[in-house]
């Protein structure tokens, strides 16, 4: 039997009370609101009324739990689905909205004399976006107050409001509205990177490389380079061969484009037989690309990826930054609209968690989860912050998206043999999201350890980061020419990515599927534990505390620990050579 979906609106509009038409729009409930105005901002005026913003209205699906129940089959190594990854129009299917959700935002609009012409519906349903929608019909929609905002240390400047509503009837449809509440100062998470200094990081008493290499290395490490890196984390003997069926995405923000002459210097200096290195450019949100103005965040994340795995390709993704609109949430939204998605994705963006309104919050993760079940392994710098910056007014601040579980954290190491925690590492628990189950027993026992040390101050119950760590000091890249050294999680990030990106060549190349969402695997007692080396010493500090320490298993400085690539592809694929062919 078939049910027909009617509209409430309709109901409702028919009822008269008094001789007047009750509206459906009338009745409105807030939806988010701040009581005071975000951190390092400052209210800077009004917008002028011809100002326009693109508001992005993203649906809740009709069956909730779908998504996430077909993630974790695919994702899951134990699962009979593992590795069976859904294409873009079975997710499309599965976060649909209910049947009357399209056309119910549709009337709500209309009413608001927007017409039907800027409205376009796209991932399958799940999303409304509004074109040239002007401030004060913003409000009307919204019962908001949007004003322009700027960032006290930054200078950035936004149009956002402190709190809107949504009609009653439309709370069960309406997940999130963007740009609204969320003040998107978007964080890259690397400190200010510096010219080399005379003193070395990292040391050791021999070559790293030993004799397993001809090229010449100082015996004092005095800088993180590929080399040091491919020899640290064993993918050294290992030569990419699905590079036509093999890429990895790395995103840029905040009006960032890499320079594909720093690229050409530094794969000279470092990675001599990648010279002809390259990647290309997709434009996200009408993002643009000027290569002769670098930012410093494109270059490093770029560079450190291409010298992890020469040849593998690379693509760019530069989202628009506009003051008027959302970045997170329209990347997301372009590259789901794609039909073929890179497998790997690092971005090395992020702000405290505190900072995103949780309904926004829940809908980026809830994306990112949909980048998981089409089989992209997405991986997250955590910060540089330790458990957080300043007092924290009496709680650590976690960084968002690093503490989406639905992607996979980076935190930082530094030293070797052994390495030891960084301390910048960003790490903490956090207050939106529940543990997953696939971390439940390694997150239990480093509770049990810590005991009521720092109680009050965390969330026990919330997803633990980083799950993953790599080195984040003395990161050489080029930028207009000069070299010069990163420190943060940042590099850290596109490290652990570009392993990854080589186990999934590996698996590609012997016709399996990609990793996709890395997690379940990572915590497995027969997968990831299996392949990483535990880092056992080290804090974050932060918040005028001495933050967390990393211990024996899982902390929430390093994670799980830093990856072994050769010991991770034996967990995948046991009868792998060594070192791989």
């Amino acid at each position: 039997m078939r049910y027909r979906w009617i509209p409430v609106f309709f109901l409702l509009s028919a009822v008269p009370l008094g001789g007047i038409a009750i509206s459906p729009w009338d009745g409105m409930r807030s939806k988010h609101s701040w009581k005071t105005i975000p951190e390092n901002w400052e209210c800077s005026g009004l917008p002028t009324t011809d100002t326009m913003i693109d508001l992005y209205i993203a649906l809740k699906p009709y069956h909730e739990n779908a998504l996430v129940d077909a993630l974790n089959e695919v994702s899951d190594p134990g699962h009979p689905r593992y590795g069976m990854h859904l294409s873009k129009e079975q997710v499309a299917d599965i976060v649909a909205p209910r049947p009357d959700t399209v056309q119910l935002v549709r009337s709500w609009l209309e009413h608001h004399r927007v017409t039907s012409s800027s409205i376009s519906v796209t991932h399958g349903g799940s999303f409304l976006t509004v074109t040239a929608v002007s401030v004060s019909q913003a409000n009307d929609l919204l019962g908001a107050s949007y004003q322009l905002y700027t960032h006290t240390k930054t200078n950035e400047t936004i149009v956002r409001t402190l709190g809107y509503s949504l009609p009653v009837v439309l709370h069960g449809h309406v997940q999130t509205v963007a740009p609204t509440t969320f003040f998107s100062s978007l964080l890259t998470q690397e400190q200010t990177p510096r010219k080399r200094s005379g003193v070395a990081a990292v040391r050791s008493g021999k070559s790293p490389l030993g004799n397993s290499v001809t090229m010449p290395l100082s015996r004092r490490i005095t800088h993180v380079t590929p080399a040091f890196l491919r020899w640290l984390y064993s993918t050294f003997a290992y030569v990419p061969r699905a590079m036509d069926r093999n890429v990895v995405g790395v995103t840029g923000y905040k009006n960032e484009y890499p320079s594909p002459v720093d690229l050409t210097s530094y794969m000279r200096k470092y990675r001599p037989d990648g010279i002809d290195a390259t990647y290309v450019v997709a434009s996200a949100n009408g993002g643009g690309y000027d290569p002769k103005n670098p930012g410093r965040e494109a270059n490093v994340n770029l560079q450190v990826s291409e010298g992890m795995t020469y040849p593998t390709r690379h693509i760019f993704y530069s989202t628009k930054a506009s003051p008027n609109g959302d970045v997170f949430l329209a990347w997301l939204n372009a590259v789901l609209s794609q039909q073929n998605v890179p497998q790997t994705i690092t971005t090395s963006y992020g702000s405290n968690e505190k900072v995103f309104p949780m309904d926004y919050a829940i809908q980026a993760c809830y994306l990112f989860a949909q980048l998981g079940a089409r089989g992209v392994s997405v991986l997250f710098a955590t910060g540089d912050d330790g458990v957080g910056k300043g007092d924290c007014a009496a709680r650590f601040t976690p960084v968002f998206p690093a503490t989406c579980p639905y992607v996979t954290a980076v935190g930082g190491t530094t030293s070797f043999t052994p390495e030891v925690a960084a301390s910048l590492s960003g790490g903490g628990f956090s207050e939106y999201f529940s543990r997953p189950g696939y971390q439940q027993q390694a997150v239990s026992t480093f509770l049990d350890n810590l005991g009521q040390q720092y109680s009050g101050l965390y969330n026990p119950s919330g997803r633990g980061i980083p799950d993953i760590a790599a080195q984040a000091l003395e990161i050489p890249f080029f930028h207009k020419g000069e070299e010069i050294f990163a420190e943060g999680t940042s590099s850290s990030a596109p490290i652990v990515a570009g392993i990854i990106s080589l186990l999934n060549d590996h698996r590609i190349s012997r016709g399996k599927p990609p990793l996709g969402f890395l997690n379940p695997w990572l915590y497995g007692a027969t997968g990831g534990l299996k392949g990483v080396n535990d880092i056992v010493s080290g804090s974050n500090p932060g918040c005028n505390t001495d933050g967390f320490s990393a211990i024996v298993g899982w902390d929430p400085v390093t994670g799980l620990g830093t990856p072994d690539f050769v010991r991770l592809m034996h967990t995948l694929d046991p009868g792998s050579s060594n070192p791989p062919e």
